[in-house]
């Protein structure tokens, strides 16, 4: 039998206190699941008044990836468990605070090293696990990328800052002219790290999915994976716009999707949902990365599925049931912020939400650009054809506007 969970109450001495590192609209969504079940929430980012900075008991602004402000700040809030949302932190400190047993790190300090950079996740996936990956080379300079793309990759090729997010510095290229410009934007986008990439052969798939994978403990308080349905997703320049749940798989790809989504999270560990993104043609599929956190393509499940990620995430680091039932075919679109502004508005909410089975979340980011993610449409239909359609009708209608 599992040991009898035990919740305080929030702002009480009892109280169970989990620090959220990173507060953007994926943290908020798990901020408000875990205070469902009465836990006290700190949220920290690097700018104020972030997502879930606005829903958080206590909210915190520093540099994530400088040692000793987030060593201080843990030691000054003591939270039983910590959850890194972000790429960009100081995880040197993340595995002292775990050695230390000062706080439980999800899913692992180890995992959130890992995974923090391309290069680390990829060595582990293809070299230590012999996981089917896309070719691949590691590049310090632009003749060092020069090289590796003449000598090995080839053209076409995919070229990535070895850390950053929702596909920043990230840039296909086809030719010789472009490897310069490519080399200068992964340079710029990449968080921390400013002097390495990635460069990647293109996989001419049919479709990618994002598995979500839950390691969480089952009736016997043993650790188990348990899969969602398939999400497919249209990237742009490697960032999310679309997202739709299930994704249609034969028999055989789905079987070696879930094979390699439980043997790259079983070889990170802990507990927590992890985004895997994979490719898939035919029966073969590839692995492409994995995110120890829930995803953003994931943000569909708030419509599809019985419990949506962040409700999965929450439940599982604090070691309750779950349940990854799909309800309903559902999509997500990305509203983006179409301006450069601080403070804007929205209209056409009322259009957005006249769109049968439809509904509407806007992140309350305090600082819109152009192509920044602002808010995100769902929609359900009788298949993901149908969800589709309407999220990207209801994204449509919701209009930026100078407040």
């Amino acid at each position: 039998m599992n040991k009898r969970l035990t919740i305080g109450t929030p702002l009480s001495a009892a109280a169970t206190k989990v620090m959220l590192l990173g507060s953007g609209e994926l943290g908020k969504e798990v901020i408000i699941s875990l205070q469902r079940f009465g836990v006290e929430t700190i949220a920290v980012d690097r700018y104020a008044d972030a997502p879930g900075h606005q829903v958080a008991h206590r909210a915190h602004v520093i540099n994530m990836a400088d040692p000793q402000a987030l060593r201080s700040l843990i030691e000054q809030e003591r939270p039983d468990i910590i959850v890194p949302e972000i790429e960009a932190i100081a995880t040197e400190v993340l595995l002292e605070i775990e050695q230390e047993r000062l706080a439980t790190v999800i899913p692992t300090a180890r995992a959130a090293r890992l995974t923090m950079n391309r290069e680390g996740i990829r060595c582990l996936a293809a070299e230590t696990l012999a996981m089917p990956t896309s070719p691949y080379a590691f590049a310090n300079s632009l003749d060092a990328l020069r090289i590796a793309i003449d000598q090995k990759i080839g053209y076409p090729c995919i070229v990535k800052p070895v850390m950053s997010s929702s596909g920043k510095g990230q840039s296909r290229i086809e030719n010789v002219e472009e490897v310069e410009a490519a080399w200068n934007y992964a340079a710029n986008a990449g968080r921390v790290d400013q002097g390495r990439v990635i460069v990647e052969g293109v996989i001419h798939f049919d479709y990618e999915i994002t598995q979500l994978t839950v390691r969480a403990l089952n009736e016997r308080g043993e650790v188990q994976a348990y899969f969602c349905e398939p999400i497919g997703h249209v990237q742009v320049n490697g960032d999310y716009v679309e997202s739709w749940q299930p994704q249609a798989m034969t028999t055989i790809a789905m079987v070696r999707a879930r094979e390699l989504a439980k043997k790259i999270t079983d070889n990170l560990g802990g507990l927590g949902i992890f985004g895997v993104e994979l490719f898939v043609k035919g029966d073969e599929v590839w692995f492409s990365e994995v995110s120890p956190r829930p995803h953003d393509t994931g943000m569909v499940t708030m419509c599809s599925q019985k419990q949506s990620e962040f409700d999965l995430h929450a439940r599982a680091i604090l070691g309750l049931p779950v349940d990854t039932t799909l309800s309903a075919p559902g999509a997500s679109a990305v509203i983006y912020g179409q301006l450069e502004e601080k403070g804007i508005a929205f209209t056409g909410l009322g259009e957005a939400l006249s769109v049968p089975q439809s509904d509407i979340r806007l992140f309350g980011k305090p600082e819109s650009f152009k192509k920044r993610r602002m808010g995100v449409a769902l929609a359900n239909g009788a298949n993901t054809e149908e969800a589709r359609k309407r999220a990207k009708l209801a994204a449509s209608q919701v209009c930026p506007i100078k407040s």
